[in-house]
């Protein structure tokens, strides 16, 4: 079977164009379902007897924002996912919603997913060679396992200690990272996956 490499980089460049052409107004939407996409995400969750946190498919919906997006509007779509919330739409895990679920064990990560989705989306706009497998896949890791996990154990640490828990390093990483390495895995090869096969090569 032949395949048509021109083609190919023409449907891949073809969502590109078309975001950089597109308005203010149509953008901003985007981001609004990519924040609703989000709290669908969020709410496929699996509960882990030692951990407060549950594991989600949130940080799939979060990189694949910042691929689709790009800086400002992956990370506006964050950002709403975190206001909408905050103003009482059960999309947290565990249909949560108000700022206790930003004090909740959980709510480190919010700020993460709005770190992760601006950085992701700024690499990819102006960095060609990230768009590789290999280089992808490297971000991808960077930005789950750095700039998303970061936040979510610092504020794991505050919302555990406040509980009148003694919390070591080994005790924090039990209950916000070791749960979810496999899924995260998982979730980061289906992410780099997709993104690899829709990011244009060369602008």
């Amino acid at each position: 079977m032949f395949i048509n490499i021109n083609k190919i980089h023409e449907i891949q460049s073809s969502w590109y164009n078309w975001r950089q052409n597109a308005s203010t107004i149509t953008m901003t939407l985007m981001a609004l379902i990519f924040a609703c996409f989000t709290g669908l995400m969020a709410q496929v969750s699996i509960a882990v007897p030692w951990s407060p946190v549950l594991i989600t498919f949130q940080t799939f919906a979060v990189l694949m924002a910042g691929t689709l997006l790009g800086e400002k509007y992956g990370g506006l779509s964050m950002i709403l996912y975190l206001i909408i919330g905050v103003a009482g739409v059960p999309w947290f895990s565990d249909a949560n919603s108000g700022i206790s679920a930003v004090l909740s064990a959980s709510g480190g990560y919010l700020f993460g997913f709005i770190i992760a989705a601006t950085f992701t989306g700024y690499v990819f706009d102006h960095y060609e060679n990230a768009r590789k497998p290999l280089q992808c896949f490297a971000l991808m890791l960077f930005a789950n396992w750095v700039l998303i996990y970061i936040p979510g154990l610092v504020g794991l640490y505050f919302y555990m200690t406040s509980t009148g828990a003694t919390v070591t390093l080994a005790k924090l990483l039990i209950a916000g990272v070791v749960p979810f390495i496999f899924g995260n895995i998982f979730k980061i090869l289906l992410a780099t996956g997709i993104s690899t096969s829709i990011l244009p090569k060369e602008d």
